[in-house]
């Protein structure tokens, strides 16, 4: 058994005097280290009373007194902020610094096993503090308790709570020594944000927000916070720059990085962190989740988390959301204005948005990006002032910089289509490209007629310009929004409206936010193919799907006609459009069947200048009865035919193409079509 000798009790004593210093943590070591002594000699006192021997219980020599340190120390141990954090007695306290004393001290084991009179029970528990400490409450034992509430303790579920082995949590332990909290647990689902590096320039306006959120959480400290705005990025910023007022960390969760059955334990946990190191949690509401009926509505996280937080919170999210026994305060953040933009670009610039020469107004209405991107593009054109750089090189720079900044948000929801054909690619009628020359006008003097002259501050609503192409398949929809794309150097992003459209309620419009909100910041020209899968005439309300059905026609238009950009919609069938949904589009553009004329002058473009070609008969070509695109797909396998033959582009190998491509249509070719082609032999 334990020899109750006082020469442990001596050593303990003199190496706790040497580690006493001048600064918090040498000083918090020392008086750590006295209160672990005080629960050694307890625990020889203990042993010596049960083994009925007053005299060496009384000879015992005390250990140095924990409270004359503490009181040299200008800020208090990390016991003491523990114990008045999270709510501990004397006795709750007391066992805390038993578990502690078994993890730091190889002797106080024995001593336990002493105590319990099992050699194997070498550890500690309720029953042994119960007949330790003088202060003992069974309270102390119950799940309400902080011992079990904050998780400080760490017991074996198999056994009764009186008898099960207790050990102290290793955070805590480290915290109790001094050390940063940490916790092991939470950080695998969270994310240090850097505060400093976000927050970045912020606009009066997002500011403001910035000072309403500080005041509410200084005055509220257990408040929830919902930020509702399509910039992520953004909000983000106005969260980190909420916390660095506040001088708290910031600590970002995914939404579906924590499970539902999970979130009571990690609502724990994190209080715990925030009592014993104020921190501010960012959870972002708009991560993916199966598109289930199951999942429409709040991300699981939300409604299991947040009415258990007892803990400041700030939520990101694209929409606003309702969790039931939770007051969120919701902000909107809006884009930034023109004038805002404006404002953060010069300043980003310097003294080069002087050289612009009027191209800056063009860049601002063109792209709306987060204050920190705007910042990046600044000095990603800042050059040796000895270097002269023209006003139309440096904006072209700018551009294209901006471009590029704005295309990961959407390249992972729809297709990007390189943009090559120019309006001499073109085939139209007069009155078609009249059309379509004056959709372009539009997209060119947008930032004149909209900023400068007024017209967006009447009203945000219809700024969008939309377009619908109607049409035939290869009548050169696709062709004339690539034509609009490449002239305004835009990205063209291609949406298959069929694949968007989802039987589950909510999940159209959840995509289609998508697409818009991260279109929004890069200003791309969208082209929604197969209008009509979500645009065909509505039919009489009869249950929830007809009516959800025209909520998403609703939802789309009023998308495209707040979308600062152009918005295509192509179809072939334009009959099977609603009026109402027609009257609602700027621009209608028909793309008819080219007739004999027209695919002629197709036939005499579509081959390449350096394409060797030789006896083309263009008006004979003209009598094929196909569309462009079935002429642009024949004259590409008629050079690779050409090519195999080492031979130039000739009639012959396009009437073998011709033949091949009428097979996959499933049509015959007729002598008409072809008459004169090739001589008869």
């Amino acid at each position: 058994m334990a020899d109750l000798d006082s020469k442990a009790l001596e050593m303990d004593a003199s190496r706790y005097e040497q580690g006493q210093g001048d600064t918090w943590y040498g000083q918090n070591f020392a008086y750590f280290s006295a209160v672990i002594a005080l629960i050694h000699y307890q625990l020889y006192r203990a042993i010596a009373r049960q083994r009925q021997d007053p005299e060496t219980e009384t000879a015992l020599p005390p250990p140095p007194d924990p409270t004359a340190i503490a009181a040299t120390m200008a800020t208090p141990p990390a016991l003491t902020r523990l114990c008045g954090a999270l709510g501990l007695s004397d006795f709750e306290c007391n066992v805390l610094l038993l578990c502690a004393a078994r993890a730091l001290k190889p002797e106080i084991p024995q001593l336990c096993a002493v105590l319990h009179g099992q050699r194997e029970q070498n550890y500690v528990t309720f029953q042994l503090a119960l007949k330790l400490f003088t202060e003992s409450h069974w309270q102390a034992l119950t799940p309400q308790a902080p011992l079990r509430r904050w998780q400080l303790v760490i017991w074996a579920s198999e056994e009764d709570i009186p008898h099960a082995r207790l050990k102290i949590d290793e955070s805590i332990l480290h915290y109790l020594l001094g050390e940063p909290y940490d916790d092991p647990l939470l950080k695998s689902v969270l994310q240090p944000v850097a505060v400093k590096a976000i927050s970045g320039q912020l606009s009066a306006s997002h500011q403001k927000v910035v000072e309403e959120i500080a005041t509410l959480l200084h005055r509220q400290p257990t408040a929830k916070v919902q930020l509702c705005g399509p910039e992520t990025e953004l909000s983000w910023a106005i969260a980190a720059a909420a916390a660095a007022q506040l001088q708290y960390p910031l600590y970002g969760l995914n939404a579906r990085a924590v499970s539902g059955e999970d979130a009571q334990q990690f609502a724990q946990r994190w209080q715990r962190w925030v009592r014993l190191a104020p921190s501010l949690l960012l959870i972002d509401a708009d991560q993916e989740q199966p598109a289930t009926e199951a999942s429409a509505g709040n991300p699981p996280l939300l409604t299991q988390l947040l009415p258990r937080l007892e803990a400041p919170a700030i939520v990101t999210t694209h929409q606003r959301h309702y969790v039931p026994q939770c007051a969120l305060v919701s902000f909107d953040v809006v884009r930034l204005s023109y004038g805002e933009q404006l404002t953060l670009w010069q300043t980003a610039l310097g003294t080069a948005h002087g050289e612009m020469n009027g191209h800056l107004h063009g860049l601002v209405s063109q792209f709306n990006l987060p204050p920190a991107t705007i910042a990046a593009a600044g000095l990603s054109v800042q050059t040796d002032p000895e270097d002269a750089v023209s006003s139309d090189h440096l904006a072209d720079r700018l551009w294209q910089f901006c471009r590029l900044q704005a295309r990961p948000q959407l390249d992972n929801l729809a297709q990007r289509i390189d943009t090559t054909a120019t309006w001499d690619d073109l085939v139209l009628p007069e009155r078609e490209k009249t059309t379509l020359e004056a959709i372009a006008t539009q997209v060119q003097y947008r930032a004149q007629v909209y900023e400068s002259w007024g017209f967006a501050g009447k009203s945000q609503r219809g700024l969008g310009i939309s377009a619908l192409f109607s049409g035939q398949s290869g009548t050169g929809k696709t062709m004339a929004a690539e034509v609009l794309a490449k002239q305004f150097q835009l990205d063209l992003y291609r949406i298959d409206l069929s694949s968007v459209v989802s039987k589950y309620i909510g999940e159209t419009e959840k995509n289609l936010r998508r697409i818009f909100d991260s279109a929004e910041s890069g200003g791309a020209v969208l082209l929604f193919d197969e209008a009509d899968a979500l645009f065909g005439k509505r039919t009489e309300v009869k249950d929830s799907h007809d009516r959800h059905a025209n909520v998403e026609v609703s939802y789309l238009l009023q998308r495209m006609e707040s979308y600062q950009g152009l918005a295509i919609l192509t179809t072939n069938l334009k009959k099977s459009l609603d009026q109402a949904f027609m009257r609602r589009i700027r621009f209608i553009l028909d793309f008819p069947f080219p007739d004999r004329e027209a695919r002629a002058e197709i036939w005499r473009r579509v081959f390449p200048t350096q394409s060797p070609t030789q006896d083309l008969k263009y008006e004979k070509l003209g009598n094929l009865s196909v569309a462009g695109g079935n002429i642009r797909t024949i004259a590409l396998n008629a050079a690779f035919i050409a090519a195999a033959a080492r031979e130039p582009i000739q009639m012959a190998h396009i009437l073998q193409a011709t033949q091949q491509e009428y097979l996959k249509l499933e049509r015959t070719l007729t002598d008409t079509e072809v008459r004169g082609w090739v001589p008869k032999g």
